[in-house]
């Protein structure tokens, strides 16, 4: 039976104000040390190595059910310094490439919020 994996597409964007020389994605850290402490406390699990994919950074969930793992998506996507744009694609690991099921866009809203 496929297991749900929510995919974390954020674009691969600069971080602005670095000083020359700098890495310019220091949100990648950011966002890997975030479900890092996740996963630590279960049960959250990072599904796979994050990878770039075209102009995005793509980072890989599971674990938990859908709206789990889209809490944790759109926490990522509310980070400090995370590149706006971000969206979560939710499919399971049974997909060949990234980004090829039901794409939500990031943050979600909050429930209660604008209502």
């Amino acid at each position: 039976m496929p297991t749900t994996v929510v995919e974390i597409h954020v674009p691969l964007t600069p971080a602005p104000g670095l000083p020359d020389g700098a890495y310019p994605f220091p949100w990648i850290d950011a966002v890997e040390d975030f479900l890092t402490g996740l996963e630590e406390r279960g049960p959250v699990r990072v599904h796979d190595d994050g990878e770039e994919d075209g102009d995005a950074y793509v980072f890989f969930v599971t674990g938990a059910g859908e709206e789990a793992l889209l809490a944790v998506a759109s926490r990522v996507a509310a980070l400090s310094g995370v590149p706006a744009g971000a969206f979560a694609v939710v499919g399971d690991d049974t997909a060949e490439e990234p980004g090829q099921a039901r794409r939500i866009p990031l943050p979600l809203p909050l429930p209660g919020v604008g209502r």
